[in-house]
């Protein structure tokens, strides 16, 4: 009886799957020009915001295109804890705030392959968007492989004016200890009754 269990829990071993990688990366699009990032922090992201500068009288007038609006910055909150902005800060800001248990499942926009990022949409497992930009040009729509994985990291590259480069960077996050700050917010205005 004992070698029958023992045979048995050999073949279940040998035939359990592999466990997949828990992270996965979306390739940068863009040119891909400037300086190199990458947000950063600890934790679940729990805000978001993203700059854009409007160039469409300028050159409209001087250069006869339909629209030059592109991504000039974003920056990204882990916890509590604001990231640098990457790139700078445009003319039009874009922020939001998530929920607790909201997460960012998908990036998508779009990009010009001459210069910037012209257009981002960050979308979250609840449904709710942010997104800035003019959507034209070539599309990209980024996602994570695994399911249940998140947004952990943007990276690419910016120069003086802009987002030119962009990919993202999705994994699991440990929850032990990574509050969302709109909780902690919420209950440290309840008063106390006594």
């Amino acid at each position: 009886m004992f070698l029958i269990l023992v045979v048995t829990m050999f073949l279940a071993g040998c035939l359990a799957l592999p466990i997949k990688d828990p992270y996965s990366y979306s390739s940068a699009v863009g040119q891909g020009v400037g300086t190199p990032f990458a947000s950063y922090g600890e934790g679940r992201i729990t805000g978001v915001r993203v700059w854009e500068t409007n160039n469409n009288y300028y050159y409209y007038y001087y250069y006869n295109y339909n629209s030059n609006n592109y991504i000039s910055g974003f920056q990204m909150r882990y916890g509590n804890t604001w990231s640098p902005v990457f790139g700078n800060e445009g003319s039009e800001k874009q922020e939001m705030e998530l929920f607790n248990d909201e997460a960012i499942v998908e990036v998508s926009g779009k990009y010009n392959p001459a210069d910037y990022i012209c257009y981002l949409v960050l979308t979250t497992n609840m449904g709710r968007t942010l997104s800035a930009g003019m959507p034209n040009h070539v599309s990209f729509n980024f996602y994570p492989t695994n399911m249940g994985n998140e947004l952990r990291i943007l990276s690419g590259r910016f120069n003086g004016a802009g987002i030119t480069s962009i990919g993202a960077h999705w994994g699991l996050v440990d929850m032990e200890g990574a509050g969302n700050r709109t909780l902690e917010t919420a209950l440290e205005t309840v008063t106390p009754i006594y």
